[in-house]
């Protein structure tokens, strides 16, 4: 059983596995979409447990759970820093436009700390 909340912008269920772990999957450009499809929903990208004992990895696709191969605690990391890469970067954007003071025509040196910082995470994070 999938929970969506359109107003909160998340779906919800309990592991696929069975071991009754409570899965929360944020509904945001950088966390997970929703797909709906006639009388099916499908959540992108995958759904890696890495935090929970079971460890486990699927799809939600048209109603139906498609399991995924099991990640190396080394692949497992990987996908973990893009994710937060992709998160930072995402947010940084947005507050690049949502702050008019920093657009302006052609490059401004106030572009500097954002880029810096962003530089400064994918380095710190192994990129």
């Amino acid at each position: 059983m999938l929970y969506i909340s359109e107003r909160f912008q998340t779906a919800s269920h309990l592991c696929a596995c069975g071991c009754g772990e409570r899965v929360v999957t944020p509904l945001t450009p950088v966390d997970w979409q929703l797909k709906v499809e006639g009388k099916t929903v499908s959540l992108y990208p995958s759904i890696g447990n890495w935090n929970y004992a079971c460890q486990s990895h699927y799809w939600i696709r048209r109603n139906a759970i498609v399991w995924a191969a099991a990640m190396s605690k080394q692949q497992i990391a990987r996908v973990q820093r893009r994710d937060l890469a992709d998160k930072a970067a995402y947010v940084a954007r947005n507050n690049v436009e949502s702050m008019p003071e920093l657009q302006t025509q052609g490059r401004s040196s106030h572009h500097g700390p954002f880029k810096r910082a962003i530089l400064g995470l994918c380095k710190w994070l192994g990129f």
